[in-house]
């Protein structure tokens, strides 16, 4: 069994995908619209270029998406994605790359866990934990 974070977006999914993939050193495997999918007849010409699945691939992580149709649209709330890398300066990149332009809940830092951690909500409206464990945790 897998579980995949699966983001919904308000019609900035391309941006964020492209976004998270040079972040976080990926792959963007399938970014289809909903002009390309089965639906394309049924689909607002206005929504024609919005994102119906988005799958980005990096290491062994799998995080997907869409852009929600605009009346089921949420931002995100009670959820959070963890990310857990092993080197310190990496936390600290991978941080200060999501934190720009967003919001930072709780800067990058070491703490009683941690090496390096810190929170934060892209510029997407993405809630991040960035997350780097001592050795003996």
């Amino acid at each position: 069994m897998q579980i995949n974070p699966y983001l919904s977006f308000n019609g900035k999914c391309a941006e964020a995908f492209k976004f998270y993939a040079k972040v976080l050193g990926g792959e963007n495997v399938v970014m289809m619209t909903y002009g390309e999918s089965p639906m394309a007849a049924q689909t607002a010409p206005e929504h024609k270029d919005r994102i119906m699945h988005a799958r980005l691939k990096a290491g062994d992580m799998m995080l997907m998406g869409a852009d929600a149709p605009p009346q089921f649209y949420q931002p995100a709330q009670g959820m959070v994605v963890s990310l857990s890398v092993d080197a310190p300066a990496e936390a600290d990149r991978i941080f200060t790359a999501l934190s720009e332009n967003g919001t930072v809940k709780m800067p990058i830092q070491e703490t009683f866990w941690a090496q390096r951690f810190g929170m934060l909500i892209d510029r997407f409206g993405t809630p991040w934990m960035v997350n780097c464990e001592k050795p003996d945790m």
